[in-house]
């Protein structure tokens, strides 16, 4: 991998050290949410809100205390699912929602509990509290520590998807993964242990349970525990003193054998049932038949197969492209590439950066989105791009979660570009400016789609108060003589270089504008390399492999302590070192401009077509600000200027510009950024797409 260090002036006390890059090839930490403090205009205000209004909001649907969409007269909790498991009911074919609730309920701790970190509300804190005690009763009540309320209260002969019963459907181990998830980000909020004892416990249970024979062939159907048991080997490897405050043993090793056992066994199964062939409901009948335990002809280690849609028709090493339900497909890649940053697997690196690259340069949306066919809600073939795709939110966040795990694995910035364009688009538009509205599918084009109030399954607004909730701590990252700034937003953090503390300062009112002013604070003088990024878009490099094309005219310029510096914009990062003194400010004007952006050639569904950016901001046009939307054509030779932004909606500007209707007549148009669109008329259509 290739880095360049930028040349400077030596009088700045800057060094250039031509090809020798000061990036680490290892990779970077990033800061976390505990060192980092919002201060901007932007972010800081959407944080609270999503920390009280948005957590209330959803709480308040999980528990109950709203209209349920598809059942208007019916009211319910999924709550009262874990409050039967701790009456001791089983097997009495009642259950509320579907089986995954629990781990929808888990992941909302984990997201509120990192909210909670930079915006306490201890009202909010105190009905986590209360849903814990309830979780940590309802495991009380089975001695091995199992907890997975639907196997629990309708399939209780059926754990772990065996002996006739369909994980796919049933959940046990990505519910039992998210818990474990949500115990660690508990006890980092707070330093309580009850949640974190009941995830050591299911840990505990699926590590003696699964693994290589003579061991259990059980693995995620949905992925994300993968993730979540290195993150638990990751805790107690960090801190070997806290398994003393835990009420199970504590085995850091059998939990990253586990996460690795579950990556690694993918493709090893039966070989059956043929989903593809068959079809779903065949396919389901014969795992529910059974049939794959037959030793004489599946062996003593058999499973059934969960097909492409898991990601398990062939093992990871093999796999070329990436396939299948596109939430899994992306947690399982982010679990592997955190895996490898905890174990040094480079066939787990080469696999994740492989797909990753299939994904970003044959699959993805310009907004960020994944997963283009709402059958199975999975990826379509390579430039297959329908601009009225499918689109789960769920999927944004997942590929977010990638990317910057791919990030800290490499410190190549090109991941945290991806990074960046699916937080402010394919991620942020999955909430309203009300902070009490969500999507579930996030088409480019569309006539009448609108944001929900709740969900028959309600996925994405978990998922996405995970990603916001760990966001601010991606700001910054260190390494060994190295201090990054990957994202720009008006914040401080105090880090440390090697043994040097350094407190790093953003004043800048990204993404509404390109300026951004860093303040470098080491305690005493000290030499590093500041790393700041410099975006795809600001380089002429829409996407790193030309999925996307377009170019702006302005250069990026950067300037220490007034002087000028020069840039290289070979590579993604301004790579600047010297001995930093206290107070250094570091300047990056970035061309803020509109941009058109056309797709490549093989990409059939765009050809002729062309989109609107600003910076990391992809705009549509939305219905309820220009007349003929439907017969509106995009002219990329007629100029597009910056207009003023729009009362209730965010104070980001609008994109003014000519488009012709289909008679030849010159129109008026304006643009706001995708992720506004839905908030002022219900329905109101809108293009990405011209």
């Amino acid at each position: 991998m290739k880095y360049v260090l930028y040349a400077v002036a030596a009088a700045l006390g800057l060094s250039s050290c031509g090809n020798e890059s000061a990036t680490p090839s290892s990779g970077f930490t990033s800061a976390g949410i505990q060192n980092v403090t919002l201060t901007d205009n932007f972010w800081a205000p959407k944080m609270q809100q999503w920390a009280t209004v948005t957590a209330n909001d959803v709480l308040d649907k999980f528990e109950g205390r709203h209209i349920h969409p598809q059942n208007p007269g019916e009211k319910y909790s999924a709550l009262d699912n874990f409050c039967m498991v701790a009456d001791g009911h089983r097997g009495t074919n009642v259950h509320v929602g579907p089986p995954w609730y629990d781990g929808l309920i888990y992941e909302t701790i984990r997201g509120l509990s990192d909210l909670g970190t930079i915006y306490p509300d201890a009202a909010v804190s105190a009905r986590l509290d209360s849903i814990t005690d309830i979780i940590v009763r309802a495991q009380a009540t089975e001695p091995d520590g199992f907890i997975n309320t639907y196997t629990q209260l309708v399939e209780p002969d059926h754990r772990w998807g065996e002996n006739g019963g369909l994980l796919r459907f049933m959940h046990d181990v990505y519910n039992a993964g998210f818990l474990v998830e949500a115990a660690i980000h508990r006890y980092k909020a707070t330093g309580d242990t009850r949640l974190l004892t009941a995830g050591v416990k299911i840990a505990n249970l699926m590590a003696d349970y699964m693994g290589e024979y003579p061991k259990h062939n059980v693995v995620p159907a949905h992925s994300g525990p993968e993730e979540a048991l290195v993150k638990l080997h990751n805790l107690f490897t960090n801190e070997p003193d806290l398994a003393s405050k835990i009420d199970a043993d504590v085995n850091a090793g059998e939990y990253l054998r586990l996460a690795e056992f579950w990556i690694d066994a993918r493709g090893h199964n039966c070989g059956l049932p043929n989903w593809g062939g068959w079809g779903n409901d065949e396919a389901e009948r014969w795992i529910r038949s059974n049939a794959y335990a037959d030793t004489t002809l599946y062996g003593n280690h058999s499973r059934p197969s969960f097909g492409p849609y898991a990601q398990d028709s062939i093992p990871l090493q093999q796999q070329q492209t990436i396939e299948g339900h596109a939430v899994r497909a992306v947690l399982y890649l982010a679990g592997a590439a955190y895996a490898a940053k905890a174990d040094g697997r480079e066939d787990y690196v080469a696999a994740a950066t492989r797909l990753w690259d299939n994904m970003v340069g044959k699959k993805m949306y310009i907004t960020g989105g994944v997963g283009a066919v709402s059958f199975d809600e999975k990826f379509g073939p390579d430039y297959y791009l329908p601009s009225e795709a499918y689109l789960e939110t769920c999927a944004a966040v997942g590929s977010g979660f990638l990317s910057h795990r791919l990030a800290e694995l490499t410190a190549d910035p090109k991941y945290m570009d991806e990074y960046e364009r699916t937080l402010y688009n394919g991620v942020l538009t999955g909430i309203s400016l009300s902070g009490d509205n969500y999507t579930y599918q996030n088409p480019l084009n569309s006539s009448s789609h609108s944001r929900w109030e709740w969900h028959g399954c309600p996925c994405c607004p978990p998922m996405f108060l995970k990603f916001m909730g760990e966001m601010p701590g991606h700001i910054y990252a260190t390494a060994p003589d190295n201090l990054f700034v990957n994202l720009f937003a008006g914040s401080r953090a105090d880090l440390h270089v090697d043994d040097m503390p350094v407190t790093i300062t953003q004043h800048t009112a990204y993404p509404a504008e390109g300026t951004v002013k860093i303040v470098v604070e080491p305690q005493s003088d000290a030499e590093f390399t500041l790393n700041i990024r410099i975006p795809g878009w600001a380089r002429s490099k829409e996407n790193p492999f030309n999925l996307y094309t377009s170019s702006v005219s302005g250069s990026p310029v950067i300037s220490v302590n007034g002087d000028e510096i020069p840039v290289n914009l070979a590579d993604g990062y301004a790579a600047i070192k010297r001995s930093w003194k206290k107070g250094d400010i570091v300047t990056l004007d970035l061309p803020f401009e509109p941009r058109y952006i056309s797709a490549n050639d093989n990409v059939a569904d765009l050809k002729g077509q062309h989109a609107i950016a600003v910076g990391p901001m992809i705009y549509c046009l939305e219905g309820c600000d220009n007349t003929s939307l439907e017969d509106l054509i995009l002219d990329p030779t007629m100029p597009l200027e910056l207009g003023e932004p729009i009362a209730g909606l965010d104070a980001i500007r609008t994109v003014n510009g000519m488009a012709l209707d289909a008679d030849g007549n010159h129109h008026l148009f304006t643009a706001i950024p995708y992720y506004l669109l839905g908030n002022r008329i219900k329905g109101a259509p809108y293009k990405v797409w011209l």
